[in-house]
Parts: structure tokens; sequence; C-alpha cells
């Protein structure tokens, strides 16, 4: 998707486009907390989970128990999506409070560090798909323009490169340890009593995990289910991730586009029902999350009805698409960004 500077209102209107979009949201009472609902979601995940624990130990004596990583890895999913609210402050007024679900969730019970996963996070936010800005298509293992493409011509980079649309979703087994290895990298950047404590709780999940996988089962299914859980767990979360910016929009270099615009344009809806808000945690209501990141992931569905009626008023393209078809948009997306190297 392409977006021209032409097809854009003079700077005087883009000024005034989101503050009455604000003032409905505010005036509805959508950026109300939802403490009862979150209360509700926390307790009932960690229940699930010591249930899917008790669940391993009583499989423990059959390789049936590896049929155990499946709910596993979608509660770790969920824990990790209630950790992504935490650091939005969706889930308390206090951002201390908020802070402190960030390190428990994340850190001690998924092993992926609270403080580094917010910086980053935030840093997308702020411009999302922007290559210069954006960490999320920032030069990695993947390339998301020509332009970084065109910079791999040989190796196993650009051999990856030309293939990329075809080994996405098999990178995504590793993304669970690229989550947990790079939290432990990025302590080195954290104040030192931060360190310490996101340090202290990551080493106790670490800690943790081995031990109750060794504990109840034998040591070769105690790997085996430890290593496919773990994959299942990439695979959930970053297919939570993927269809909602790649092969969207994407700011120049000194493109300065307003925030209604910088939110909108860049962003992908994925429709569906209650099956899709659970599997998607709320990420699938993309354009609404981005414009008001702390609104509380139950309010989502009703604001989504005032940002598209808003969006429609204001002549911007509001992008909402089925699971499957923002799966094939980001792939088409990447393949088109290797062909070069393929020609």
């Amino acid at each position: 998707m392409t977006v021209t500077l032409e097809s854009r209102p003079d700077r005087g209107s883009v000024a005034s486009d989101f503050g009455p979009l604000a003032r409905r949201v505010r005036e509805a009472g959508l950026l109300e907390r939802r403490r009862g609902y979150y209360a509700w979601a926390i307790g009932a995940n960690l229940a699930a989970t010591a249930g899917a624990w008790a669940a391993v130990g009583w499989l423990g004596g059959s390789w049936w128990v590896l049929v155990m990583t499946l709910p596993l890895a979608v509660l770790s999913a969920r824990t990790g999506f209630l950790g992504h609210d935490a650091g939005h402050r969706q889930i308390a007024a206090s951002h201390r409070v908020n802070r402190w679900l960030g390190y428990l969730l994340g850190n001690l019970m998924l092993g992926m560090g609270y403080g580094w996963w917010n910086d980053k996070h935030n840093r997308h936010h702020a411009n999302p798909n922007h290559v210069e800005k954006d960490p999320d298509v920032g030069e990695g293992v993947l390339v998301w323009t020509r332009e970084q493409a065109a910079k791999r011509h040989s190796g196993l980079a650009g051999w990856m490169a030309r293939r990329q649309a075809w080994l996405f979703f098999p990178l995504l087994l590793l993304e669970g340890l690229n989550l947990q290895v790079n939290s432990a990298l990025d302590l080195r950047r954290l104040p030192v009593r931060d360190r310490v404590l996101e340090g202290a709780l990551l080493a106790a999940h670490a800690v943790g995990y081995v031990a109750l996988a060794f504990t109840l089962l034998s040591p070769g299914k105690a790997v085996a289910l430890m290593l496919l859980h773990q994959a299942l767990f990439g695979v959930h979360l970053g297919s939570a991730f993927a269809p909602n910016h790649k092969g969207m929009a994407m700011p120049g270099p000194g493109e300065r586009w307003d925030h209604l615009r910088r939110q909108v344009l860049t962003s992908r809806n994925v429709r569906g029902g209650a099956v899709n808000d659970y599997l998607l945690g709320g990420l699938n209501y993309q354009v609404e999350h981005h414009l008001f990141p702390s609104v509380a992931r139950p309010n989502l569905r009703r604001l989504q009805l005032l940002v598209r009626e808003h969006c429609e008023r204001v002549g911007l393209p509001y992008v909402e698409t089925g699971l499957l078809d923002s799966y094939g948009q980001a792939l088409r997306h990447m393949h088109d960004v290797g062909e070069p190297l393929r020609s």
C-alpha cells in the first residue's frame, strides 16, 4: 500500500483531524480502566497455566505429554498479551503497578524482559513502519525494503532474503528463544537497579522452568517438552503480531505524518469475532490500539466503531481484512522485497 503526499489534506486540516475523535472517545468512557476484566483475565490465566502443568505431571509417563505443549503455548501467549497491556498502562492507573505486573508476567513467567520489550515496543508505536525509527522494520534476519535487500547480494543473508516469505513462519519457531536471548543481552543497557531486578527475575524463570520440567518428566521428555513448547509459543506470538503492519504504508526518510495518519495508514485490522479476539490478544484491532494505546483491550471493539466512522468522515483509508488474507498481504510484501535478488 502506498500513500502519496498529494492525497493528504493541507497541514491545517491535518492538525485538527485527531482532536474530535479523541474527544468522542473520552466522552464515550472508553479511556476508563477495566480492572475487573483484568483481574479475571490474569487470575484465569494463572489458574489455567497451573492446571496445564498439573496435566503435564499426570501424563508424564507417556510421550502423549507432548500434546500439552499446545495449551501451554497458547497460555504463554496469553501471558505475553497481558504483559503487553501492562506495558501500555491499560490495566492500572498507577505506572508502578503496571510496571510490576510487567515484571511478573514478562520476566518471571515468560523469561521476557519487561524493560527490553517496553523500550522496543514504544519506539515502534511512536513511528510504526518507519525504516529509520521503527525497530520492527530495521535490518535483521529479514529485510523489509528493497534498499535493505540490495545490501544482501550473496552468502546466507542473500539466500534468506530471496526466500524470506517462505522462511517467515519456520523462523517463528525460534522466536520464543529470540525474545529471551534479547532480553538477557539488553540487561547491559539498564541502570544497575533495574538490571539486578530484571536479571534476578529472568534467572528465577529459567531455573524454575527447567526445574519444573525435570521434576515432572524424565530428562528426554523434559527437553522435548521445553523445545516444543517454546517453538509453538514463538509461532503463536509471532503470528499474532505479523498481520498488523507488514505490507502497509512505510513513511520515507524526512516524511512527517500527523498522529492520525501515522497510525492508521501503517496499520491493518483483522476482522473476526471472539475467537480472533482471544487468539490475537486484541491486536486484531491494530488501528485502534495504535491510535489509543492505553485503551483497555475489552474496549477496543466499541472503539472500532468510532474510529472507522471518523476515518470515513475525513477521507482516510481504513484497512481491515480476514486473518488469512492479512498473512497473504504480509508474505507478498516480503516476497516482493526480495524480487530484485531473485532476478
